[in-house]
């Protein structure tokens, strides 16, 4: 069956001009922080956005100008090669996203991870060689990566979901080296922030512990809490995104995108009972099937292409990711 004819949304800037950047999966988390972040520069690009609100919602965009919404999946080729043509840049973030959702269907899992990114690359092949930016995961390591992983190490996958990750990094480095293609693999740790979305069976640590804290529940915890994390704040990953697409960086290898902290969940638990001032409570439960107990992130990589990044401290983003969900709350009384 043919995929869906794709709709615009209404509020959208119908315009599209030469030079534009495409963000799949725009409406999501991480994509409508970078929208915001690309509109917001100093020249502003045309941003159009590819996203089949699966998990991305309208909302995300509400009051950001410049950005033209087109629902549609990127399993749709003739979509893609209308929206990528023209473009300076597409960002690849669209993903079927959460180790838990890809060992209840691991076939999904693949189709729009891998399958997706491959049809990504093929519209800015033939596009002209369109740069593009894909989203790959710490996932990829395994459960017994050296810390901090470094990206020559050996990936070793245990969940459907960090092999197609993997695949889709094998894809876009092998455009890269089949066909000229320019192209940059960052491998994301752990992103928390504002839009980061909770109250699902697949959501984020962060979320699910603000979410619980605010409404005064206890905090769930899968295992024993002392598994770490290099928790990166969104404000800090769209910067970086914004300025591969800026310069047109490119690497021949994965890139690690993360500032090499180590955070134990029940370290979280204190920064965060610190950012409210108030004692939090947690329960713990069993640990999550597919899940690595420690990721850590080594950084020379990336310090050779961006070597001025601030990271925004884990407090400081906790700050205001708790701001960001006290707003929502009471944009919904």
């Amino acid at each position: 069956m043919p995929p869906p004819p794709p709709r615009r949304s209404p509020r959208a800037p119908a315009s599209r001009r030469s030079g534009h950047v495409v963000v799949t999966g725009g409406a999501g988390f991480i994509g409508a922080n970078l929208c915001r972040t690309l509109v917001a520069g100093a020249e502003p690009p045309g941003v159009v956005v590819v996203d089949d609100l699966s998990t991305g919602s309208r909302r995300n965009l509400e009051g950001v100008d410049g950005v033209e919404l087109v629902e549609g999946s990127i399993l749709d080729a003739a979509l893609l090669d209308e929206v990528i043509a023209g473009a300076r840049a597409v960002v690849h973030l669209a993903a079927r996203a959460s180790v838990p959702r890809s060992l209840e269907d691991p076939v999904a899992t693949h189709q729009v991870n891998a399958g997706g990114t491959l049809a990504v690359l093929e519209a800015a092949r033939q596009a002209g060689g369109t740069h593009v930016v894909v989203a790959s995961s710490s996932s990829v390591y395994g459960a017994d990566a050296a810390l901090p992983a470094r990206e020559d190490q050996t990936p070793a996958p245990v969940s459907p979901y960090a092999a197609t990750k993997l695949a889709t990094e094998a894809y876009a480095l092998a455009h890269a080296r089949s066909f000229g293609l320019p192209v940059l693999v960052f491998r994301f740790f752990n992103v928390f922030g504002p839009l980061q979305p909770a109250g699902h069976a697949y959501a984020a640590v962060v979320p699910a512990f603000v979410s619980a804290a605010l409404a005064g529940d206890p905090l769930p915890v899968h295992g024993d809490g002392g598994q770490t994390r290099d928790f990166t704040f969104v404000g800090s990953v769209v910067r970086v995104l914004a300025d591969a697409v800026e310069r047109g960086v490119t690497a021949p290898g994965p890139v690690n995108l993360a500032f090499g902290g180590r955070c134990s969940l029940l370290e979280l638990v204190a920064v965060l009972s610190e950012v409210l001032d108030e004692p939090l409570t947690t329960e713990h439960g069993p640990a999550r099937a597919g899940d690595v107990r420690d990721s850590q992130a080594d950084q020379t990589t990336f310090r050779r292409l961006f070597p001025d990044v601030e990271p925004v401290a884990l407090e400081d983003g906790l700050r205001a990711t708790v701001e960001w969900f006290r707003r929502e709350a009471d944009r919904g009384s």
